[in-house]
């Protein structure tokens, strides 16, 4: 039986999603707890790796198993062997044939910016901060030349492995709510640090220190050495995957 998981978790002190030797990870923890409750060996893939320190609203696994739990069991079971910050929302069977990574139509994050000028205390794990105002309708008119098929390079970090650099953005927004500034973007894949990036970048711009037209001229240029630095890891959020109806997977992550 091949079963799906939704898991939340808080990135903060975790080294990433992947699994690694020399760190706490997300996947190790969670691969820990699923091998518990089905008492054999489970790994699981995932929709989307992060980094560390960034959080996750709904990342999507799968797994393969011939152990018999109902999805209650799954759920429950898994989660009170997780730590604190990781939990698996929902679980349930799926076709053979889904794939959480390859299924996936879209990834969506969204990155929080409290704009304000005292530091975070309460949200400070989920935030990052500017004390400098920021104008968010010039940030979204900005961020508007990312729609489309581009090449991504200048927003690409130097490390990233992907075997090229275009992606596909679908929509990406930014809007203020009260003293935060949300930055929402959605597309087939991103490179790594991509969004970081990306919000690096547009931060000149909210602050009057570019013109609008900067982000463009980036994208076009190509050269990330002369884009913005990459932003904090902990304002940054992976809502999660889409995927088609017909897996029949849960409304977060369907469409």
């Amino acid at each position: 039986m091949r079963i799906a998981l939704g898991i939340e978790y808080d990135g903060t002190n975790f080294l990433g999603w992947q699994r690694l030797s020399h760190g706490a990870s997300v996947q190790a923890s969670v691969e820990k707890a699923l091998s518990f409750v089905a008492a054999e060996p489970i790994e699981v893939t995932c929709a989307g790796r992060t980094d560390a320190g960034v959080h996750g609203r709904c990342q999507v696994v799968h797994f393969d198993t011939e152990v018999q739990r109902d999805m209650r069991g799954w759920v429950l079971g898994t989660s009170s062997n997780l730590p604190t910050e990781v939990a698996v929302l929902w679980a349930q069977p799926v076709a053979d044939d889904f794939h959480a990574r390859f299924s996936a139509r879209s990834r969506r994050y969204r990155y929080t910016i409290l704009n304000r000028a005292i530091r975070p205390a309460l949200d400070a794990r989920f935030v990052s901060w500017e004390r400098h105002p920021l104008d968010a309708a010039r940030m979204h008119d900005a961020a508007q030349a990312l729609i489309g098929e581009h090449d991504f390079s200048a927003f690409r970090a130097v490390s990233c492995q992907a075997a090229h650099a275009r992606r596909l953005v679908t929509m990406i927004q930014v809007r203020r709510e009260d003293a935060c500034v949300i930055i929402e973007i959605e597309a087939n894949a991103f490179l790594h640090h991509m969004v970081r990036n990306i919000v690096g970048s547009l931060l000149p711009v909210g602050r009057g220190e570019q013109p609008v037209e900067w982000v463009a001229e980036l994208l076009a240029g190509r050269n990330r050495e002369v884009a913005g630095p990459t932003a904090a890891a902990s304002g940054l959020t992976f809502i999660g995957p889409r995927y088609e109806r017909h897996w029949g997977l849960p409304p977060e992550v369907s469409q």
